[in-house]
């Protein structure tokens, strides 16, 4: 249920955004979103078509990147994709681990019309 908050957000960044730039239309919106976040993509079209309407982002595509889970090892240096979630270090077996990409969740950029 959490995705009801993030649409939120979602929804006034875009209309800040596009308020400031004279907006008469938000046409797409494209996220960013790592594997390991919690974030599910339907969850957030269904809650965007809700709370949207009657705005000038109503109808606006939501567009989903998913960013793979890269590790960094703090022991060895070595970086890698971890598998089911196992986060030791398939080089040196530490546990010491960095997480670098797939933990992320943004607003990559919105298109409008004016």
């Amino acid at each position: 249920m959490h995705e009801l908050p993030v649409t939120e957000s979602i929804l006034s960044i875009t209309l800040r955004h596009a308020t400031t730039h004279n907006a008469t239309k938000v046409t797409d919106i494209y996220l960013v979103i790592g594997e390991w976040s919690s974030i599910i993509d339907d969850s957030i079209q269904f809650h965007w078509d809700i709370l949207s309407d009657g705005t000038i982002a109503k109808g606006a595509n939501l567009h989903f990147e998913r960013i793979a889970v890269e590790l960094h090892c703090r022991s060895c240096a070595h970086t890698y994709a971890p598998t089911d979630r196992n986060l030791i270090c398939p080089k040196c077996e530490s546990a010491r681990v960095k997480v670098m990409k797939g933990d992320e969740f943004n607003i990559d950029s919105i298109e409008i019309e004016t």
